[in-house]
């Protein structure tokens, strides 16, 4: 692994040096209440490929009296070329500490950690990385031997034999840990241009920052890890490097005798738990007809059986409810196959088991059996803190946006109907689903995007009478390709009963359908299912996972095989128009 133990201080040591009566136990803040404990992880461990060496304790000293050489306008620093630019851009260096281009005349450094440094350490910083490869990328996994084996020339049995990419920054990084690369299966590329590289070249690998991360980049597991996942591991992810700002005893005592906060010099990580969020979105819920029968027969938690890990771990879960419940709703056993639905307010509990918290109400089945039903549907999701959007108890209510803040980041929901039926639709006064007026709906989005927000539209839209492809109709791609250039971060469709096909505009993604989720439809084309696992870091929009399943026994889906994963991500990538 990339990690490096501080060991024991010296006596020595010590008595040369004192401790900054302001600096912290360790670099990490507690959380707020309500809050995920962070989940940087200590920089206690060893380096991976090097022999373990003594390192010097993280320690500032006292203040004491300075000569005129320890002064802190005499302090320069040199910061290492292995540096990414993430870190770089949040330096918070006071403008007296003047950059220097040797290291040989810097006073204080900042490099990443080999464990060979024989001078104090300051500000300790852990950078993860990314394995990543182009989105439309069958491969979900990769093993540490593998990049290691690319690292030092051996060739890789996967993505054809290429070369692993990376900038220069990464690849320096690396070497300060594991020692100079054979180059022959290493490809430096300009930062900015290593993403269009990949996707000019797929199949194609590389390593990035955590905080370089974009849609368009899909995230590979290592070692059987998700660094996206929020039961994520931090002490056990094996690609991660230490950086420090180090320097002699008397530059740590002219910057301790300044006053400055040692931990504000440098952010300590590039993955904060406390600035991830990750939401998972889902294709159409129905608990009717002989979903509901199962229910009966096995309770009412059996539909998320195999597949309830996936949308409780989020911090925000996305259902698209087609069916208002009702007190008076017959009951679902025997079997009743009518096109007419209603939920028994039994099954509700279903939905709080998933931690299901973003509440679509687009679904054409809403005022199925009146308006009342629906009215008491409203209340059930008020009483019970369950955000809903896209309907309402009128057309003001249903075309209100929901915003989210989580972990600060500021995501609104927007949704509409496209098909109706027209009874289905809100009025001025009377519930239902939002109709679409999508020049409203196009400004919308503009505006919001404008403030700061990350718009995430929903539509239910036309939908096939059977399948015959995984592309979308014209009239899909239309309207859904014109709420991604007005800025929605995701635009997704949750009327579609299979999946369909994936793209992106710009950096904005695009899924014209997931499928169903909790819905009886047993057809070969209707079984597939997506659940669209997507990830927002301070602010942005950085990743999406596609998690596929395929529904058992009408009610309950379980995730797919790896044989069945490929066909499917193979049908719809082929079916997918990446050109947008």
């Amino acid at each position: 692994m990339l990690r490096f133990r501080h060991n024991p201080f010296f006596p020595s040591f010590f008595a040369l040096i004192f401790l900054i009566s302001a600096c912290t136990a360790g670099p990490f803040t507690t959380p707020k209440i309500g809050q995920a404990a962070s989940e940087t992880p200590s920089v206690s461990s060893t380096p991976l490929s090097l022999p373990t060496s003594t390192a010097p304790p993280i320690l500032t000293p006292s203040p004491q009296p300075t000569s005129t050489a320890e002064k802190l306008n005499d302090l320069t620093i040199w910061i290492s070329p292995a540096v990414p630019a993430g870190l770089r851009s949040k330096l918070n260096l006071p403008s007296m500490i003047k950059q220097v281009d040797q290291a040989e005349t810097a006073t204080l450094k900042l490099e990443p950690v080999n464990g060979q440094s024989e001078t104090a350490r300051v500000v300790p910083i852990q950078w993860f990385y990314a394995v990543v490869a182009p989105f439309p990328t069958l491969q979900d996994d990769v093993n540490l031997a593998d990049i290691q084996d690319a690292w030092f020339g051996k060739p890789v049995n996967i993505f054809g034999g290429k070369p692993l990419m990376m900038e220069e920054s990464t690849r320096l990084a690396l070497e300060a840990v594991w020692g100079p690369p054979d180059d022959s299966l290493i490809k430096v590329v300009e930062g900015q241009s290593l993403l269009q590289h990949a996707w000019n070249d797929m199949p194609a690998w590389a390593i990035i920052p955590f905080d370089e991360l974009e849609p368009r980049w899909k995230v590979l597991h290592l070692n059987g890890m998700d660094l996206l996942d929020k039961k994520f591991d931090p002490a056990a992810y094996p690609l991660v490097v230490g950086f420090d700002l180090v320097g002699g005893a008397p530059a740590l005592r002219a910057v301790a005798s300044s006053g400055i906060d040692l931990q504000s010099l440098a952010p300590q990580t590039n993955r904060d738990m406390n600035k991830l969020t990750v939401l998972v979105m889902t294709g159409t819920t129905a608990l009717v007809r002989n979903t509901a029968l199962k229910v009966e027969e096995n309770g009412v938690l059996y539909p998320a059986r195999d597949i309830g890990d996936w949308l409780r771990d989020a911090d925000l879960t996305h259902i698209s409810n087609e069916v208002s419940f009702d007190q008076t709703c017959p009951p679902a056993a025997p079997l009743r196959e009518e096109m007419r639905f209603c939920s028994s307010p039994s099954y509700f509990d279903l939905l709080k088991n998933i931690n299901a918290n973003v509440i679509e109400l687009t679904g054409n089945h809403l005022v199925d059996w009146g308006i009342d039903p629906l009215l008491f549907t409203l209340d059930l999701y008020r009483q019970n803190n369950l955000p809903y959007y896209g309907g309402g108890e009128n057309l003001e209510d249903a075309r209100k946006p929901l915003f989210i803040e989580n972990h600060g980041n500021r995501l609104v929901f927007l949704g509409c109907n496209t098909t109706g039926p027209e009874n289905d639709w809100a009025t001025p006064n009377q519930p239902g689903a939002n109709p679409c007026d999508l020049d409203a709906l196009e400004a919308q989005i503009k505006n919001l995007r404008g403030q700061g927000f990350l718009p995430i539209v929903t539509f239910q839209h036309f939908e096939y009478g059977t399948f015959d492809g995984y592309k979308p109709q014209s009239g899909q791609r239309v309207d859904f390709l014109r709420m991604s250039a007005a800025g929605a971060v995701i635009v997704s469709g949750s009327q579609a009963h299979y999946p369909l096909a994936k793209t992106f505009v710009g950096q904005n993604f695009v899924d014209y359908g997931l499928g169903n989720l909790f819905f009886d439809q047993m057809e070969d084309f209707t079984r597939p299912e997506f659940i669209d696992r997507h990830v927002f870091y301070e602010g942005r929009y950085i990743s999406t996972e596609l998690l596929t399943a395929i529904l058992e026994d009408y009610a309950r889906p379980r995730p797919m095989t790896a044989a069945e994963r490929a066909k499917i991500l193979t049908d719809i990538f082929a079916a997918s128009d990446w050109n947008q």
